[in-house]
C-alpha cells in the first residue's frame, strides 16, 4: 500500500508538473496556418522550397513565402491564401516541363543489354546507361514514376511526353531524371527542341534518327534570334521566343517540335486575319507585333501584312475584343 500510495503521488506531482510546464512553454499557433493549409493541394512535392504543405503554410502566414509559391496550386490557390491573409497575390504564369529528347525504341540504339533494376538512375550508375546517345532518355521512366500529377505519357515510340493540360510545374521530373533533359518553361511556349545531344552531326545519325545535327538553319529562320546553335545543339532562349514555329519548319530532322502547328491544314501555320466588324483600332495588336506586320491607325481597322507576318499568335491572344483569329 505505501508503493502504491508513493507512485501514485508521484504520478500526480509529475502531472502537475507538465500540466504548469505546458501553460509555461505554450506557443500559441497561429490559425490562419491551419486554414491555408487546409486549401493547398496535399501533394507534398516540393515545389515550393519547403518540406511539405504544412511547412509552406507555416511560412507563408508568417510572411516567409511567397503567397503565389504553391506550384501545383495555381492561381486559385494563391488567389485563396491572399483572401486568408488580407493581401493580394501576385500573377504568376503557368510553368510546365519540357522533355528535350524523342529518341524511342525505333530511333537509337544500344551499346549493351542492360539486366538491371528498370530504373533510370540504376541503369545510369552502369557506364552512364544502355543507350549509345549520352545525352538521351534511357527510357525506364522514372519520371513517369515520379510525376505525382500524372501528367508524363508514353507515346507509341515508347518516347515520353508531358501532357501540359495535367502539368503544375512542380518540377520532380526535372529532379528526377539522371541525364537532366527535362526542363521548365512558360506554358506559353509552344516550340521545343526534343534534342540534347552536343555530338556532332555525323555522328548523331549514326546513333539516332531524330537528332540536331546542329545544321543551323533553324537559326538563319528565327525572326527574333531566340534560337542558337551551340555546342552542336539547337537551343531555344524562352525569355526571346515568340513561338511562331519558323525553325521548326525548316528542322531537316523534325527535332524542333511546333505544338501549334497540328491546329492548321497540313500542319503548317498561316497567317491570322483581323475580322474588321470587330476591330475597334485600338492598336494592341500592332504594338505587340514583335515584326512590324500589322498596320493601322488608332480608331480604324487594322490590317496584318502577309508577307511580314510570322504567325506568331501575339496578335491573336493580345487583341481585347477577340477580333484577331488564326483561321
Amino acid at each position: 500500500m505505501t508503493a502504491a500510495l508513493v507512485l501514485g503521488i508521484l504520478g500526480l506531482l509529475l502531472g502537475l508538473a507538465l500540466a504548469l510546464a505546458s501553460r509555461a512553454f505554450y506557443v500559441e499557433k497561429d490559425e490562419r496556418i491551419e486554414k491555408v493549409e487546409g486549401i493547398l493541394p496535399q501533394a507534398n512535392c516540393g515545389a515550393c522550397g519547403y518540406a511539405g504543405c504544412a511547412a509552406f503554410a507555416e511560412a507563408v502566414v508568417k510572411g516567409e513565402a511567397d503567397i503565389s509559391g504553391c506550384i501545383p496550386g495555381g492561381a486559385d490557390t494563391a488567389a485563396a491564401i491572399a483572401g486568408i491573409l488580407g493581401k493580394k497575390a501576385s500573377k504568376a504564369e503557368k510553368r510546365v516541363a519540357v522533355v528535350h529528347c524523342q529518341g524511342n525504341i525505333n530511333a537509337m540504339r544500344n551499346r549493351f543489354e542492360y539486366q538491371g533494376i528498370k530504373d533510370c538512375n540504376a541503369a545510369m550508375m552502369l557506364h552512364g546507361g544502355d543507350v549509345d546517345c549520352l545525352y538521351g532518355c534511357l527510357g525506364y521512366y522514372s519520371c513517369v514514376e515520379a510525376c505525382p500529377f500524372d501528367a508524363i505519357d508514353i507515346n507509341e515510340n515508347g518516347s515520353v511526353r508531358i501532357n501540359e493540360d495535367k502539368c503544375v510545374g512542380c518540377g520532380v521530373c526535372v529532379d528526377t531524371c539522371p541525364k537532366k533533359i527535362i526542363e521548365m518553361k512558360k506554358a506559353s511556349k509552344k516550340v521545343d527542341v526534343l534534342c540534347s545531344s552536343r555530338d556532332k552531326g555525323a555522328d548523331v545519325m549514326k546513333i539516332c534518327k531524330v537528332g540536331c545535327i546542329g545544321c543551323k538553319k533553324c537559326e538563319k529562320a528565327c525572326p527574333v534570334e531566340a534560337i542558337k546553335v551551340t555546342d552542336n545543339l539547337a537551343r531555344i532562349d524562352y525569355d526571346i521566343c515568340i513561338s511562331c514555329g519558323k525553325c521548326a519548319e525548316v528542322c531537316p530532322t523534325h527535332v524542333i517540335e511546333d505544338k501549334l502547328a497540328g491546329l492548321f491544314p497540313e500542319g503548317k501555320r498561316t497567317p491570322p486575319h483581323i475580322e474588321p466588324e470587330k476591330c475597334i483600332g485600338c492598336t494592341i495588336c500592332a504594338k505587340n507585333c514583335p515584326v512590324d506586320a500589322i498596320r493601322g491607325k488608332v480608331k480604324e481597322i487594322h490590317e496584318i501584312e502577309p508577307e511580314k507576318c510570322v504567325s506568331c499568335g501575339i496578335c491573336v491572344e493580345k487583341c481585347p475584343k477577340d477580333a484577331i483569329k488564326w483561321i
